[in-house]
């Protein structure tokens, strides 16, 4: 499966945003699918998982709150709403896809077998 990534730009503090991932092909349906985001400095985080079926998802306990994944099989997106925009929340956001493993552990970004190549997010104060 291939990730496209899109729906960054650069914010005021306060806004929203929606950022898109579709994926290529006909499995869509059988993917975990994640978002984890980069700060210039730091290390890749996990933002939260939607799982493929029941589309339940994860979240850290530093992402409740204002983000909210979602997701169109029909039109092979998942979608990562954030509300309440904060400087702190600038990044790269990636998608991720898992066609394989079962379980819980959506945080390891071993876990997942392709990547888009991100969206920026950049958030004035």
């Amino acid at each position: 499966v291939q990730l496209q990534a899109s729906g960054g730009g650069l914010v005021q503090a306060g806004d929203s945003l929606r950022l898109s991932c579709v994926a290529s092909g006909r499995r869509f349906g059988g993917y975990v699918m994640a978002w984890f985001r980069q700060a210039p400095g730091k290390e890749r985080e996990f933002v939260g998982a939607i799982t493929r079926t029941e589309q339940n998802t994860y979240y850290p306990d530093s992402m409740k709150g204002r983000f909210t994944i979602s997701r169109d099989n029909g039109k092979n997106t998942v979608y990562l709403q954030i509300n309440g925009l904060k400087p702190e929340d600038t990044a790269v956001y990636y998608c991720a896809a898992d066609g394989i493993y079962s379980g819980t552990r959506f945080s390891d970004p071993d876990r997942y077998q392709a990547w888009g190549r991100g969206t920026q997010v950049t958030v004035s104060s």
